[in-house]
């Protein structure tokens, strides 16, 4: 039995557990509603057996995965955490850590993923094919009808609230583990995010640099476009960073626009980046 006292710990079992404040930022999803009807799709509960789906969101670094899955809980209304995964996460990073006080007592902090699953909330399970088989191993039971973690460290089992939502994003660059199939079996569905097209490029970069004149914005994403045709990896957070950069050399240099873009594609890209303005 949960007893929640004031969002800031809970008691389970005996144990008590600090929990985490939710991630808050102003976002928002541009285009691709097909994605986002997807996400909220695999979240629904149809009847009073049913549980909601894990997913896993698939697509190029850069192209926006975090930013769906983060706009889409708030869409619905709900709180949402992150928690970056990496090749060092541990299974007890994922689930409960003992911080030791100034009175040299334990203090169990709960993780954002279990904090998520205390309150009711959406976790974002970022970046999730960084993570190696032990850690996800520790996942398993909450990934499948159990609905449920085991902390080792507290000595206890700590249930999925029913509002719970998870999904995980993967990249799809050579940095990876390849996830064990009894895993990617409860990682479903797979909802695919790919590059933007050219009027959504253009909406996203006005977005997220607002100041920016439309000849810059235009031969961006021109830039952009051009790359993805090529195969390159260059994504639209690439292309919010060179709008950036290129005012930020004007109003330092009083350099010409062009020659400005040229230095941002050359310092973010790299000479290659070169090749398709």
């Amino acid at each position: 039995m949960i007893d929640v006292l004031q969002m800031q710990s809970v008691d389970i079992d005996g144990v008590r557990l600090s929990i985490s404040k939710p991630t808050e930022f102003n976002i928002n999803w541009i285009g691709q509603k097909r994605v986002q009807d997807q996400l909220i799709a695999a979240w629904l509960i149809l009847e009073e057996n049913d549980i909601p789906l894990t997913p896993q969101i698939i697509g190029p670094p850069g192209v926006g995965k975090t930013t769906m899955g983060y706009a889409t809980a708030k869409a619905l209304g709900k709180d949402c955490y992150f928690f970056q995964a990496t090749m060092d996460t541990r299974p007890e990073d994922l689930i409960v850590s003992p911080v030791i006080r100034d009175s040299q007592t334990i203090r169990y902090v709960a993780s954002p993923l279990v904090s998520a699953m205390i309150t009711g909330s959406v976790c974002i399970l970022d970046e999730g094919n960084r993570m190696q088989e032990k850690s996800w191993a520790s996942l398993a039971p909450l990934l499948d009808l159990r609905r449920y973690v085991e902390s080792q460290i507290a000595g206890i089992t700590i249930p999925a609230h029913k509002n719970f939502r998870l999904a995980v994003t993967m990249n799809t660059d050579a940095s990876t583990f390849e996830l064990p199939e009894y895993i990617v079996s409860r990682l479903q569905p797979t909802i695919e995010i790919d590059f933007p097209s050219a009027e959504e490029e253009k909406k996203i970069l006005r977005y997220n640099v607002p100041f920016a004149p439309e000849e810059l914005v235009e031969i961006v994403t021109t830039f952009l476009q051009n790359s993805h045709v090529a195969g390159k990896p260059y994504s639209v957070r690439s292309g919010i960073q060179i709008v950036q950069y290129t005012l930020k050399l004007q109003k330092q240099t009083s350099q010409d626009q062009r020659t400005c873009f040229y230095s941002s594609i050359q310092q973010i890209i790299g000479d290659d980046g070169l090749n398709y303005i």
